[in-house]
Formats: C-alpha cells, structure tokens, sequence
C-alpha cells in the first residue's frame, strides 16, 4: 500500500478538496484550484506533444507568475525535471547551465528570451523553446496559443513514479565557480513541505504574497507548500517595497517569504508608506543571517512576525528553524530579536544536524565554541548533477557539509557566526563578519553593511566595512568606527568604511562579498 513520497500528493489532494478556492493571483488574472490544475495538465499534454517524457530535462528562465509556478506541476507530473534557472544571470552562465542539464525544452519570460536568443545556436540538446508571456522571436512557441490547442487533461495514470527521482536540478550561484547542479528528488521536496507546514502552519485562508524567487530553491518549495493549504499565491513579479505594502493590503496577505536584504528594504520604505502597512503579516526569512536591529524593527513598527529559517539549496532548503519557546515571552524586545536572529534547532523531519570540529567532534554548547554545521537526512540533496568529485567532497563521512561556521548556544541553538571563507582572522584573533555588521546595522543611519578582511599591515588581515546609509543620511566613518568601538573588541571594530550606494548581491539576495574583496577601488568609484 506504500506510495511515493511527492509534491504531487499534495496537488492531488488539493485538487479535489479545493476545486473552487482562489489558487492564483497574478496581476488582474485570477485562477480557481479547478483552473490552475487545468493549466497544467494542458501544459503537461503540450510538453508530451513535443517529445518530453521521464527524465527529460525542462528549464525555466522566469520571474514569479502563474505560468511559472504550472511549470512545478506540469513537468514533474509527467516524469520531468524541471531546471529552474536564475532569470538574473549572464547569456554566458544561461549557456552553461542549459547545456550542462541537457535541457531539451526551456520557457522563458521577455527578460529571459534574449540571452536564450543570443546562444541557442550553441545548446546541443535544446530543442524547443517557448515564450512565457507573448509571441516571442521567430521559432519561439506561444505558451498561452499552445495551452489553448492541448486537450484539458493528458494521459493517466502519469508513469511510474519513484520517490528517489528527480523533481528538480537547482543550480547554485556560482559565486567562485561554475554553478552546480543541485539534484532535488520528490522525497527531499516532500519532506520539506512537511517540515516547513509542522513548524509554520498555513491554512485556507493564508494569502501568501511571492517576494522569494520561485527559482531559488523551488521558492523554497512553498511552490508546492502554499497549494498543499490550499492557501493562494499571490504573484509578484519583482520585489518593490512600495509594491509588497500595497499588495498585502490589497490583496489580504497573511505570509511571505523573504531573505535579510528583502527585509532590510520593507524596514526602510517610505515612512507614509510604513505607516499604512497591513499589521499580523507572517514572515519566514532565510538565505543569511538577520540582523537583531531589522527583526527589531520590522516586529515592532509594523507588527509582523519573523521566523528565521536555515539551510541550503542542498538541504531542500530547510534544516532548522528558530522556534519560539515560552521563555523568550519574558525577553524584552531586543532579547527577542537576538534570539530569533539564530538559526535555531532541527526541524522534526529535516534529519540530524551537528555543529563539529576539524575532526568531526561536536563542540561544546557553550555559544563561543567554532564549528561547522553538517547535516544528514532526508532533504540533503542526491548529489551534484553530473559532478562526483563535488558531491564526495560535501558529503563526505556520511554527513553534507555545509561551509558554515556556527556555535551551540546551552539550549540547543544553533548560531552562524560566518561561513568559513569570510572568517576575518586578525592578528591571530577570528572575527565575525556577520556579528560587526549586527551592531553596525544598529546605528540608525545605516541601512545595510557587508563586513569582509582586508590585508592591513600590521594585523595581516582586519575588518573592512562596507556601508548603505539610509536616505539622507550623513553618518561618516569616523562616527560609524567610534558606534562600533564601543560595543566591540578593538580588534573586531572596522578599521576602515567604504560607503555605497548598493552593495553588490546575488538574485537571490545574498552579498557577493568576494566581490567586496577584490574589487574594493573600482567598488568605491561607482
């Protein structure tokens, strides 16, 4: 009687239980559950018409719409897999990852249709290529004229299903490297969905606004947890401050999903804008660790709720959780904030995790002790596609492990302190970017700040701020090392300020700090 473990599960279920609640808003287009399924089978009976069958690879390059989030239904549902490619990317790093997944199939939004233009001469396995939203260039496919000639529903029964199969291949920044292709089986997905609805309940009336890339991470799989609620999605194509207000009042939102700098943004919108924000709104952030000071403020000016989240594209994503306990009620506000800006403890299914030293001993939960987190269980990935010495590398002794260096606080919880290649060691001392850029972050003209080692010829290497000010602002470098002289050692206190306009970052949010550190002239004359 056993059945694979599947977001599809989910969708069946949906399927029949909610066939008339409001699964997707996009724009002025709104779609029933009973809609949205059909979409999708039409989609899966469109890709089977053009050859695509179990196995095959099919990619996206998309921003957050209906047609993007039918894609996680109908390609897996007829044994696909789906390649979700960062829409922010070069041609170059388009080309590799298409060729490198052997995507026959890729749709792709306007954005997106250029750069698959400009190197779809060179793809040995693209075959097809279809436009998202509208007639694109000669040879494209329309999506909504071929949705429109497909029958209503494909095939059944849908082709034998294993849980250990495929259901995505996400491909990592690429930051140092070339990207790797992280493969995601429907089990892993299953299994954080779970996760994520144990610890973080939604229901059928949640309203979950998409300020997370479907991409990154399959939205970190709330493509398919918000449809297990039965809760509707709210698109939105590109994260606006001014934008995520005006829809969460408009449309009633109650969640959404957004890493720090995202965060860092709504806190510093407009104050006439603040001002009028729906109250209660339920936030899951993640991708980096948050500031105490933007929890602080987010919480208290607007009355929303932050949990943070942590884990990686190679965990599904989710691997702990900050969870509240009884004594953090008796915190004050800034107690709170503090705690909840730790990683927290395990997920009930997310599986084992460890803080542990050079030699795989755990370190003492002291919260100063330095180790890495690794994890084992049921959402760490199958391995990098087509890429073993990767894969035997991170998930070596039986454990994945994850880069990222972290205490054990006396009651379990997890902190990062950095990962290991931004660990600043000045003058044989180890300095926390992440806890300098915590208390930087504090002064109220700051807006955002990266914090990366710099050589220095006294101390080998020291830290080095890079610094946002808000609008307006005037705070100068001299004030910002004296704020931070203050609350840190001399060592950890930055020995120099770079201000900027922006910080350079990932689509995903994340600071490109290696960016940062080579690059510091040519950064400062923007």
């Amino acid at each position: 009687m056993e059945t694979p473990f599947t977001p599809l599960e989910f969708a069946r279920r949906t399927r029949r239980l909610y066939p008339e609640r409001e699964a997707v808003v996009d724009g002025s287009r709104r779609f029933t559950y009973r809609e949205f399924f059909e979409r999708c089978d039409r989609f899966s009976a469109f890709l089977r018409s053009l050859g695509i069958g179990p196995g095959d690879r099919v990619a996206t390059l998309a921003n957050n719409s209906h047609a993007h989030l039918e894609a996680f239904y109908a390609v897996p549902q007829i044994g696909a897999v789906l390649v979700p490619i960062n829409y922010r990317l070069t041609a170059d790093d388009v080309e590799y990852i298409l060729e490198h997944s052997g995507s026959r199939v890729v749709c792709a939004y306007a954005d997106g249709i250029e750069r698959v233009q400009a190197v779809r001469g060179k793809l040995s396995a693209l075959e097809r290529v279809v436009a998202f939203d509208g007639p694109g260039p000669e040879g494209w496919l329309d999506y909504e004229t071929e949705l429109q000639r497909a029958p209503a529903g494909y095939d059944r029964p849908p082709p034998p299903l294993s849980e250990r199969d495929l259901i995505s291949i996400n491909y990592t920044s690429g930051t140092t490297a070339r990207p790797k292709g992280v493969m995601i089986t429907h089990r892993n997905a299953w299994t954080n969905v779970i996760g994520t609805l144990l610890h973080h309940p939604m229901s059928v009336e949640d309203r979950y606004l998409w300020t997370l890339p479907m991409f990154h991470a399959n939205g970190w799989t709330f493509v398919w947890t918000v449809t297990a609620a039965g809760a509707t999605h709210i698109c939105l194509p590109k994260v606006d401050p001014v934008a995520v207000f005006d829809l969460a009042a408009r449309e009633s939102v109650t969640m959404l999903c957004a890493a720090p700098t995202v965060l860092i943004g709504i806190a510093g919108a407009p104050e006439e804008v603040r001002r009028g924000a729906r109250r209660g709104v339920r936030v899951m952030t993640a991708g980096a660790p948050p500031a105490a000071a933007t929890i602080e403020r987010v919480e208290g000016e607007l009355g929303w709720t932050i949990t943070q989240v942590y884990g990686l594209t190679e965990t599904s994503p989710f691997i702990t959780v900050c969870e509240p306990r009884p004594e953090h009620a008796a915190l004050d506000a800034g107690g709170r904030a503090t705690v909840k800006a730790r990683q927290g403890v395990e997920l009930l299914t997310s599986g084992e995790l460890r803080v542990v030293d050079e030699e795989g001993n755990e370190v003492p939960p002291d919260g100063k002790t330095l180790g890495e987190i690794v994890a084992r269980g049921n959402v760490v990935m199958e391995g990098y596609y087509r890429d073993p010495a990767s894969t035997a590398k991170a998930m070596r002794g039986g454990w994945f492990h994850s880069g990222d260096a972290a205490v054990v606080h006396p009651d379990g919880f997890v902190e990062i302190r950095d990962r290991f290649k931004d660990v600043i060691i000045s003058g044989g001392e180890n300095v926390s970017s992440v806890e300098v850029e915590g208390v930087l972050l504090r002064h109220p003209e700051v807006q955002e700040a990266a914090v990366v080692g710099l050589p220095h010829e006294k101390w080998g290497e020291a830290p080095h701020a890079f610094v946002v000010r808000c609008a307006g602002a005037d705070v100068t470098e001299e004030e910002l090392q004296k704020f931070a002289r203050e609350r840190l050692a001399g060592f950890k206190t930055p020995k120099g300020v770079t201000f900027l306009d922006e910080l350079p970052k990932t689509a995903t949010g994340k600071v490109q700090k290696y960016v940062l550190r080579g690059g510091r002239a040519a950064i400062a004359r923007q």
